[in-house]
């Protein structure tokens, strides 16, 4: 079954699938990317004898993979951060409801102020949390300077671990919807543990 899936993800297409799905995921946090990026991963390892353990022939649709993830990525963060920089007073409003929102919107202001953007890079493994620093950096009139080089670190770091599971998790457990759970929560388990960095990150103001 594998090899068959494994020609498919061969096709050009599957760059587009995957570029679509990760550009929309900003706006509709619920759409499984991730998993996406992850399955294609492993469906090109399984096609390249990676699971096998032979060094692959088509290396460079690994590295299209990562790139197609990674640009689509930043774009789809510049679309939601323009999107909210023009968003104007409504936006603002319901960003000041939001207790999470609203400290979301500091925590990511003081960051990018002091130069560090590991909140961006976070943010990008944590559940929606792309999607929160994207609109929060948008709203706040943060400089595209400022955010969108830590968005593009962002978006390869996240691109690179998820095809680099799906990739080794073939490689190690064999081109098995097994090696794809174990691959997926991993992704996850890295989700979880940057949300909780996230919240434990002090939110600190300077007098």
């Amino acid at each position: 079954m594998w090899e068959s899936v494994g020609s498919l993800a061969a096709g050009p297409w599957i760059y587009a699938v995957v570029a679509l799905s990760v550009l929309l995921d900003v706006f509709v946090p619920v759409l499984p990317s991730g998993v996406l990026v992850i399955t294609a991963a492993t469906a090109a390892a399984a096609g390249s004898g990676a699971a096998t353990g032979q060094v692959p022939h088509d290396v460079p649709d690994i590295l299209v993979l990562i790139l197609s993830a990674s640009t689509a990525s930043v774009l789809g963060d510049l679309v939601a951060y323009r999107l909210a920089w023009r968003g104007g007073e409504r936006l603002d409003r319901a960003i000041a409801r939001s207790r999470r929102l609203t400290n979301a919107q500091e925590r990511l202001g003081e960051a990018l102020s002091r130069g560090g953007g590991a909140l961006v890079v976070l943010a990008r493994f944590a559940p929606a949390g792309r999607s929160v620093v994207s609109f929060c950096a948008g709203a706040a009139h943060r400089r595209a300077r400022d955010f969108l080089p830590w968005s593009a670190l962002a978006g390869l770091s996240w691109a690179a671990y998820s095809v680099a599971l799906g990739y080794f998790g073939a490689r190690w457990l064999g081109a098995t919807w097994l090696a794809t759970g174990v691959s997926v929560a991993a992704l996850f388990g890295a989700g979880a543990v940057a949300a909780y960095l996230m919240r434990r990150r002090p939110a600190t103001t300077e007098a």
